[in-house]
């Protein structure tokens, strides 16, 4: 697969979606809302996670079948380009402050000339798309924490460029808070499973309150994903989790999504000015969406699967 541009392989859409193929395959993006908890229990749009859809003559596939019939050489090049379609979909919703979350898997970069190789690919999406580097985050498993030297070097390297650090699957293993404060990570995503056990009881919810408190001391963002259930998403607000993700609040749409019209951004106070005097006495029209609303039932989703296809496929390689 060529990837001497990373433009070569898009396929843009009529809607203006950007898409891409493999082989028989079509790979689309599908964007998912990370939710910030504001005082007023409303909630607006922090940040949205790229997760990929996979289609063979039009019927869905799961990634990890797809990857599965991926050839090794080209993993690489797939990784990174499914990162360039999320970033550029993102774009096109044209929000003013919005994140975009995208998966690394920092054993797919064998040298330092590969490393520097993806981060320019990346610089040159966000240009395209018109994201400055901070609204890009870096999302890496915590389970390459076997691994801190390269993930601190990894975080370290990426910062220094202006983009944000992500851990994920937090609780998921042997976690470590000490390992977190030396990575330094803006964000920290629970495990879904492992933060939904722990939410149903008392004594689950009291260390939830101790690792989240300890993680907002130390300057990290914690994000509860996986929120299947309004229940979850209250006993989340009782402990002041500021971030949440989930199918109770938001499903994931592939691009170009509806979520300008479903969650609309806060205007601006020249832009609230400005209204006001072009709609004396009108209505105003919520810009945020209670946190008890757009409750949905749960599906099943393919995105988590791609991180644990392509370990998968890592831990094959020679």
């Amino acid at each position: 697969m060529n990837a001497k541009s990373i433009f070569a392989n898009l396929v843009r859409g009529e809607d203006g979606s950007v898409s891409t193929a493999y082989g028989p395959f079509v790979l689309h993006s599908a964007l998912q809302p990370i939710f910030r908890r504001r005082p007023d229990e409303t909630l607006e749009i922090e940040a949205f996670e790229g997760l990929v859809r996979t289609f063979r003559s039009g019927e869905p596939i799961s990634p990890a079948e797809f990857f599965s019939l991926v050839e090794p050489a080209d993993i690489e090049t797939i990784d990174s380009i499914l990162r360039t379609i999320h970033i550029l979909n993102t774009g096109r919703l044209d929000r003013s402050s919005a994140r975009i979350f995208i998966k690394f898997h920092p054993g797919l970069f064998r040298t330092p000339n590969a490393m520097r190789q993806e981060v320019e690919r990346i610089k040159l999406a966000g240009h395209e798309a018109g994201l400055s580097p901070d609204r890009i985050v870096c999302e890496i498993s915590e389970k390459f924490g076997e691994d801190a030297p390269l993930i601190a070097a990894f975080a370290e390297h990426m910062r220094a460029i202006g983009f944000r650090i992500a851990i994920d699957d937090y609780g998921a293993g042997d976690s470590d808070l000490e390992r977190l404060k030396r990575i330094g990570p803006d964000y920290v995503k629970f495990e879904p499973a492992w933060a939904r056990d722990f939410l149903e009881n008392s004594a689950g919810m009291a260390l939830l309150r101790v690792i989240v408190r300890q993680m907002q001391e130390d300057r990290i963002e914690p994000v509860f994903e996986g929120l299947e259930l309004s229940w979850q998403v209250e006993r989340c607000a009782e402990l002041g989790v500021p971030l949440m993700q989930g199918y109770a609040l938001a499903r994931p749409q592939l691009a170009p999504t509806t979520f300008n019209s479903l969650f609309p951004e806060e205007p601006s106070a020249a832009e609230r000015i400005a209204a006001t005097r072009n709609a004396l006495g009108s209505a105003p029209t919520p810009t945020h969406a209670p946190i008890a609303s757009a409750l949905a039932k749960p599906a099943r989703t393919f995105g988590r699967d791609v991180s644990r296809s392509i370990e998968k496929r890592l831990r094959s390689l020679p």
